[in-house]
């Protein structure tokens, strides 16, 4: 019996090592692509895939018009070191318990050496766990939360998109004395509101205080007056939202109705076309900063995701669509790297530090927590119905080594890892935006 055992064994080790050298010369590479087609981030879930499928069309150098600008069609011809590459899409609906089974099943079932995903922060713990687990590479788009390469910080997590603390960071040179300096937070009780809420403090920096503890509310509030009725009491002079998903319309729809904005600013991230679009008249002149909006970079990958999205989809990148196609950037790189090879101690090595040009210039991942350092803007919002989506004024670009977020590692391997970013600070400092 042990012969029989050990036999098997044998031969499971040895089919492994053969399927690992295939994998570098034609074995298909299979993507795990976690997604929001129905829950309440849904329009960040086709940011996501869309952006996502166009970045591996680019790296690949494949023009999905040679398919009749069909982006499924095209990515069949798409190949990363010789591997066909396969997109296996999965809808959690922001559901956490979903995504992580979701998570299993693609690895398990269909073969996933590779996840990415998702929208939202509260489902990203989950996945990180699973990718842990199963020894493969997760890649987190567009989740913002601060603690997924922080306090829930693992070697197998990188992020290309943003976390919130670079939203502030960027935001704080304009924080100006017309803003007022007592602010309140209004922010969605979960994983990503809260972490979020606490990534505000570096505000602090331009001279802002918070009148009290942030006020939190359920992500699938309809009826926001209680929480607007203490905003409104707080004493304040301005209100920072921290929301995401459709219901922000709701939000600040409700907002101009009981008047918020006319006792304090609202400063608020300005969002996807469709919800600003969908947002009060008063919101116009309001300044604030934005993760991507597909006018604002002047360079030939953004002009190239602009022209495709355009072909492919009838309408422009949005919001998340940028950070997707970085991601996708990011992953072909390290691929192509490893010579195929997407096992994490092969892959860790070549994204760790990675630098690379996107649809919005320079993007650096940093070694110690896997978070890439990248551009943002700061804009104003100049009308609601231009044809082509133009809503805002650009008034700043802020480059990426001018908002670099704080390390929050736990402390059990902060030193170790902060360690490894001694060369790479040295290299960001020559980074200036792509023009």
């Amino acid at each position: 019996m042990r012969k029989v055992l050990f036999t098997l064994v044998l031969v499971l080790l040895l089919a492994t090592v053969v399927g690992s050298v295939a994998g570098q010369d034609g074995e298909p590479l299979v993507i795990g692509l976690l997604v929001d087609q129905s829950g309440p981030l849904t329009i960040y879930g086709h940011e996501l895939e869309n952006g996502f499928k166009l970045g591996l069309l680019y790296a690949a150098g494949v023009d999905p018009a040679d398919y009749d600008n069909n982006v499924d069609d095209a990515l069949a011809a798409v190949t990363i070191a010789g591997r066909p590459v396969e997109v296996v899409v999965r809808d959690n609906a922001s559901d956490a318990d979903t995504a992580a089974s979701q998570a299993r099943e693609l690895i398990e079932q269909e073969g996933a050496e590779i996840l990415v995903g998702a929208p939202s922060s509260g489902v990203m713990t989950g996945v990180q766990q699973v990718a842990v687990d199963s020894d493969v590479i997760l890649l987190a788009a567009p989740a913002a939360s601060p603690a997924i390469t922080g306090a829930n910080f693992n070697v197998n997590t990188f992020r290309i998109c943003r976390n919130t603390f670079q939203d502030f960071l960027a935001f704080a040179p304009f924080a100006t004395a017309e803003l007022g300096t007592n602010f309140v937070i209004l922010a969605i009780d979960n994983d990503f509101g809260r972490a979020s809420a606490a990534a505000a403090g570096v505000l602090s920096s331009a001279g802002i205080t918070f009148v009290q503890d942030p006020i939190y509310a359920p992500l699938e509030t309809t009826d926001f007056t209680p929480y607007l009725q203490q905003v409104l009491s707080s004493g304040a002079d301005a209100v920072l939202p921290i929301w995401a998903g459709d219901s922000s319309v709701t939000l600040f729809q409700q907002i101009d109705e009981l008047g918020v904005g006319d006792q304090m600013a609202v400063v608020s991230a300005f969002n996807s076309n469709d919800i600003v679009a969908n947002s009060d008249p008063s919101n116009i002149g309001n300044i604030s900063w934005i993760v991507y909006h597909y006018s604002f970079p002047d360079n030939p990958i953004n002009d190239w995701l602009v022209e495709t999205h355009r072909a492919a989809f009838d309408d422009v990148p949005d919001l998340f669509t940028e950070c997707s196609f970085a991601t996708a950037q990011a992953l072909t790189a390290a691929v192509e790297a490893t010579s195929g090879d997407t096992l994490p101690d092969a892959m860790i090595p070549a994204l760790e530090g990675l630098m690379f040009e996107g649809p919005k210039g320079s993007y650096a991942i940093r070694p110690s927590d896997h978070q890439a350092l990248v551009p943002m803007y700061i804009a104003r919002l100049v009308n609601l119905d231009d044809p082509d989506q133009k809503f805002y004024e650009l008034l700043a670009e802020v480059p990426a080594a001018e908002i670099i977020p704080p390390i929050l590692l736990p402390e059990a391997i902060a030193a170790e890892r902060t360690a490894l970013d001694t060369d790479f600070m040295a290299s960001l400092a020559e980074m200036t935006p792509e023009s």
